[in-house]
């Protein structure tokens, strides 16, 4: 098998999953279909006389408008604690001063001096609460679905009917300034706009000061009708350092200050909006939908009065899209055509001396006009798709008809009114609420077919990956026939369907496309394996993974079905972790292997001998299980608690050294860090060192040399700049901002130019060449002249190697005559290793850099755990020489779970709040433009860090034990005596000497099957969680916690499944890379020795 071959195959079963993935998605998470109707004055919503009050008033749109200006301020991330005052009463417990409380002094000051004039209310926010998506929603009315929560920093244009575009077709002059993310959304919608990029969350000043400079001038100029002032300053503090941080408060302040100047300056025919577009976890976050994120303030006030009565003492929680019909009435315009919000009835009180017919009156006729509008809407939207339910439509239909015949009795009448009028508001609003809750539950719409189409795909995927994992070892498996008559299957089958789709002029869909090309290929894949194989080995053969192993992988799976489990993952992933490394040494125990791995067989002629008993106590893996389970606990100290557990504490070493306060101890957490990446640089060197490597003078090595410690350096320069940046004096400001920007992008710099150098040359031994005596031993080739093929290549190599070794260890006689050339190399048998452990260094620094700085601690318990891993796990493999190679099920599933264990260790969660949004600064302080794909490169490389480094590192599962052979025979070497006894070795001693990776050269074939084995198996044991995951949305799909936590770890699994695919890829080239290398440098031996 050629190693293309491998790499082709491997990149196929991953297309097979992609196309399952996405095929799945496209059904799960479809967005709701988005109508462009749009309402206007000409067109009433519905039948029947105009609103009370407007008759005899010509050029009456709906409604009468009551303010002739509108002042939006939107405050991001304004949580509705964030407005109440100093000291929060809890019953039994005594006042709590908090950072954030009391800060906003002037609404409550306005609350109790005018509480006519002004009201304080509690918005309940739809999820996902991101900008973006309530942005749509505070314009539209209407409901964002799940999937829009991806496009929150690639936003596009709304379509749908919306608030700005009402008022620009009234001819309002519109002003905006602040937030860019509005000029995606309504290009060229305002008379003047004053943008600023929104997307740096550790700027807190740059946004709100550049409104502040525009705000008060533009007011005061009354070149304007509706002004919208969108700050940020508030949400960043909370990104950078959490709602209770001093600066937070320094922040609310500074707001508190903005909204007193307005109000001062307002007119009576002018109305005060303060609103929060979402709120924030107490970790500063958002995107999901816990308690404190969907809980936002909205303020009113006006010069004049608002209400006819005083707020009441428990003010009712409004959705938040409430608030688009209640201004678009107030202003006299339409409402959007999409609108389900229901107006805020008491907003429409004539005012505090009205009388209180006139006031129900006017609340009625506003509901009856947002009933006629929802009514309206619901029958278009259900005309054009099927999406909502016929039976509670129907039931809808009749409820709006009666509560509209009462109204219109309403108006007609004039006797026993005033008894109905409460009857009427009640009927109107009961229509409204219910048919948004009908819209929140109809349009999380699934494609049902598509659904069970990706998974299947991915369950065939995944009993591919299992059967082929068992055939890839076996001596004549046709692969490439296997593997080109599927592609060619499947080229024809996404031909043949793009045919048809031109033909029939529809719309080629790449999602249907892309699964058609994968079923193609899969079946004659299956068809041709079953009947070639079928006599031969019997299915059950087949199901190679041990019995414990698939009890602990079947409990992980079965967990993906359980809200609680999937919250506790966390939690679970180290448990089921320990229990594998407890197997594993039980089982070393049972097999009498408790010692580090020894050579099993020893070839001289091509045979294999079997040794004997261990010899050795079992303290070796005791020491390396505890050693494992010890790091296993360490790494759960830095964990994040999920939403839905309130009694856990999440780990504060997780933020950043910028958000402490005190000074000596962020010094000493500092030195922490520091040190940490000095131990992570150390043991690498002297790991090479041990094992030879780093005395090559190729450039790679050299890289190590002198490369590793300036990346070192500059990461903990930028770690020192970033955690005392806002405490640097004025003068140095620049050049710390320079640095900042400098820093991170030379470390990435300097990463890249060493994997360009490994790459480059990947073969790092130390060579030496001389004129030595006659050889004392020859290299025997059945061809003459140089090898011709890779079977004279593979017969050699072996010979070549003892003889390089023989020569470095003085077992050739030395003589000052001048013989033929002889060749000396440091530790050749470490080439894979050193080359895969050099590269995820190289990795391993830039993606350490885009964490905060005490995640350090993580990685060098990740690398620590690895090593301690991958021992114990050889201390179990055997080594057969000339093969098959073999890594256990056992081996790949604990490396699954450790990538997995330390994803969550790094302070990540599979939902939306826990992104890490800082990594996408790191090197751009200033942003990023109108670039979106950069900062979600950086984003995914923070958050799925850990899934890449493992899949690079799995090839190192089949090369350790290998590597680990030479430990044995280092032990039983014996000391030298006088210099003839070093020189006069018997033949059978020098056959001891050990091979260690250049075994697998032995056998090229059962090599290249190997790597071709454990990529299977790696991405059959991520393929079924995957599937799980797919399952479990699909069966829970009308779960009450789908949205929170079923579909965010499917989306979650399957970004990470496509990094570690894609990981494992490139661990495999760069193990055949190597391979390739060495292939050429042993070719360039023989030649030399045949001179």
């Amino acid at each position: 098998m050629q190693k293309i071959s491998v790499l082709l195959l491997l990149a196929w079963v991953c297309f097979l999953f992609y196309s399952g993935i996405a095929l799945f998605t496209s059904g799960f998470l479809l967005t709701r279909l988005e109508l462009t109707n749009h309402s206007s004055c000409q067109e009433l919503p519905g039948p029947g006389s105009l609103p009370w009050g407007s008759q005899r008033e010509p050029g009456t749109c709906w409604m009468a408008s009551r303010f002739s200006r509108v002042v939006l301020v939107l405050i991001d991330a304004l949580r509705f604690d964030f407005a109440q005052p100093q000291h929060s009463h809890v019953p039994g417990e005594p006042p709590v001063s908090l950072p954030f409380l009391g800060k906003l002094g002037s609404l409550q000051r306005m609350l109790e001096i005018q509480p006519y004039h002004a009201r304080l209310y509690r918005t309940q926010v739809d999820p996902p609460t991101t900008t973006m998506q309530r942005l749509k929603a505070l314009t539209t009315g209407s409901l964002p679905t799940f999937i829009d929560a991806g496009s929150n920093f690639a936003s596009h244009a709304i379509v749908e009917d919306n608030l700005i575009k009402q008022l620009t077709s009234a001819g309002r002059r519109v002003v905006f300034m602040g937030d860019d993310t509005w000029k995606d959304l309504f290009p060229g919608a305002f008379s003047q706009a004053f943008f600023f990029p929104s997307f740096n969350v550790r700027d807190l000043h740059t946004v709100d000061n550049g409104i502040l400079e525009h705000l008060y001038p533009t007011m005061d100029s009354g070149e304007w009708d509706v002004l919208i002032a969108h700050f940020l300053g508030v949400d960043h503090c909370g990104h950078k350092h959490g709602p209770h941080h001093p600066e937070m408060a320094k922040k609310l302040s500074q707001m508190d200050q903005v909204i007193q100047g307005l109000m001062e300056r307002l007119e009576n025919d002018t109305l005060l909006v303060v609103a929060g577009d979402h709120g924030m976890t107490m970790n500063g976050d958002h995107g999901g939908d816990s308690e404190l994120e969907v809980s936002a303030a909205l303020f009113l006030y006006s010069p004049t009065a608002l209400f006819s009565s005083p707020p009441p003492e428990e003010q009712d929680v409004i959705p938040q899209v409430s608030l688009v019909p209640t201004l678009a009435l107030l202003l006299g315009l339409p409402i959007p055509f999409g609108n389900i919000g229901e107006v805020i009835a008491e907003l429409f009180s004539v005012g505090k001396d009205s009388q209180p017919r006139s006031s129900a009156l006017a609340q009625a006729s506003a509901l009856h006009l947002n009933a006629q509008q929802v009514s309206r809407f619901l029958h278009t939207y259900s005309t054009a798709t099927q999406d909502l339910q016929a039976k509670e439509l129907q039931q809808l239909q009749n409820l709006f008809s009666k509560a509209s015949a009462d109204y219109q009795w309403l108006l007609q009448s004039s006797q026993g009114a005033e008894a109905t009028l409460p009857t009427v508001i009640a009927e109107l609003q009961q229509f409204l609420r219910r048919a948004r809750a009908m819209c929140i539950e109809s349009w999380a719409r699934f494609s049902l077919v598509r659904m069970a189409g990706g998974a299947a795909l991915l369950a065939a995927a995944c009993f591919l990956c299992l059967l082929a994992s068992q055939w890839a070892v076996s001596p004549g498996f046709p692969f490439r026939p296997l593997l080109l008559i599927p592609v060619a299957w499947g080229l024809t089958g996404a031909i043949v369907y793009a045919g048809l789709q031109a033909t029939t002029e529809l719309k080629l869909d790449p999602v249907v496309l892309g699964a058609v090309a994968a079923v193609s290929s899969l079946l004659p894949f299956l068809w041709k394996a079953w009947t070639g194989w079928e006599s031969k080995r019997p299915l059950a053969t087949l199901l190679s993974i041990p019995g414990p192993v698939l009890l602990l992988l079947l409990i992980r799976l079965a967990a993906f079905f359980s809200d609680s489990f999937v919250v506790a993952e966390a939690r679970a992933t180290p448990f089921l972790l320990g229990s594998l490394i407890l197997l594993l040494i039980a089982q070393l125990h049972w097999k009498g292997q408790l010692l580090p791995p020894k050579l099993l067989t020893i070839p001289r002629f091509g045979t294999s001998v079997p040794t004997g008993p261990p010899r050795q106590s079992g303290a070796y893996a005791l020491r390396l299980g505890v050693g494992l389970l010890l790091c296993t606990r360490l790494g759960g100290l830095f964990h994040r608690c999920p939403e839905e557990t309130p009694a856990c504490h999440s780990s504060p070493w997780l933020s950043p050294l910028a958000s402490m306060v005190g000074g000596r101890a962020k010094n000493l957490w500092y030195g922490a860090c520091v040190g940490a990446l000095v131990a992570l640089l150390a043991a690498v060197r002297l790991w090479l060192r041990r094992y030879g490597n780093l005395k090559s003078p190729e450039p790679p090595m050299l890289f190590v040399r002198w490369g590793l410690p300036l990346m070192a350096l500059g990461t903990a320069a930028y770690w020192a700049l970033a955690s005392g940046a806002d405490e640097a004096p004025p003068r140095l400001q620049a050049l710390v901002a320079g640095a900042s920007v400098v820093l991170p992008r030379a470390v990435a710099g300097l990463a890249a130019s060493g994997l360009v150098l490994l790459l480059w040359k990947p073969v790092t031994v130390l060579v030496k060449a001389g004129a030595g005596a006659p050889r004392t031993r020859t290299v025997l080739t059945p061809f003459s002249g140089p090898p011709t093929s890779q079977a004279d290549l593979d017969y050699v190599v072996p010979q070549i190697y003892r003889h390089m070794q023989e020569e470095f260890r003085g077992r050739l006689e030395r003589t000052t005559s001048q013989g033929p050339l002889t060749v000396a190399a440091y530790q050749l048998g470490s080439v894979y290793s050193a080359a895969m452990v050099t590269a995820l260094t190289l990795l391993a620094f830039p993606l350490l850099l885009l964490h905060a700085e005490r995640i350090s601690l993580v990685f060098l318990l990740l690398f620590l755990q690895s090593f301690l891993l991958l021992h114990l796990l050889a201390a179990g493999i055997p080594i057969t020489t000339p093969g098959p190679f073999t890594v256990p099920w056992q081996a790949v599933s604990a490396w699954a779970l450790m990538a997995t264990q330390t994803f969550y260790s790094t302070g990540h969660q599979p939902v939306f709040p826990a992104i890490h949004w800082h990594a996408a600064f790191v090197g751009f302080p200033e942003g990023h433009g109108s670039s979106t794909w950069l900062p979600a490169l950086l984003v995914g490389a923070n958050t799925f860090a850990s899934h890449l480094l493992f899949a690079v590192g799995c090839p190192l599962l089949l090369l350790w034990p290998f590597l680990c052979e030479s430990q044995g025979l280092r032990k039983r070497r014996q000391p030298q005596g006088n210099e003839g006894e070093a020189r006069v070795r018997s033949e059978e001693e020098e056959e001891e000497q050990p091979l260690m990776e250049m075994r697998l050269r032995d056998a090229p074939h059962h090599f290249n099957a190997a790597l071709l084995q454990l990529g299977l198996k790696y991405l059959f044991v991520l393929g079924v969680q995957i599937l799980a995951c797919a399952l479990a949305a699909s069966i829970l799909r009308r779960h009450l916690m789908v949205w929170k936590v079923f579909a965010p770890k499917f989306i979650f699994e399957a970004m990470g499944f496509i990094v570690s695919s894609v990981g494992l890829l490139l661990g495999i080239a760069l193990v055949m890379r190597v391979d390739g290398a060495v292939s050429s440098w042993f070719r360039q031996l023989v030649l030399a020795q045949q001179r």
